[in-house]
């Protein structure tokens, strides 16, 4: 298998599981709830994991920045659908930013194996 595909269906399914592992983060009630507690624990101890993987085909700066990024826009995508929490203009535009970003590093950066 592609070891690059490799490297990148880690770090997606990594920020998957962190997304998730935020979510109930939120949940636990500053660890006040068991199961959203150890749900989160287990989530995030898998994102790394995962993340690690990544590792193995792409820099660490682009695969941290990759999941730092696309973490933050699904973690606000989700605070708004699912937690009803809302994002003012600032915010949206500080997460166009960040989208932004993410899409040069991967698009124009000679260090992203295209």
């Amino acid at each position: 298998m592609n070891p690059t595909l490799t490297a990148y269906g880690a770090l997606a399914a990594a920020i998957v599981l962190e997304v998730i592992g935020t979510t109930l983060l939120q949940k636990s009630a500053q660890f006040t709830k068991l199961l959203p507690t150890a749900g989160m624990v287990m989530f995030y101890v898998a994102s790394f994991y995962l993340l690690s993987q990544a590792l193995k085909g792409m820099p660490l700066g682009i695969a941290y920045a990759m999941w730092g990024g696309l973490g933050i826009v699904l973690t606000a995508l989700i605070s708004v659908f699912y937690l009803k929490q809302s994002l003012d203009l600032a915010a949206l535009a500080g997460i166009a930013l960040i989208v932004t970003g993410v899409v040069v590093m991967n698009t124009l950066s000679n260090t992203v194996s295209h």
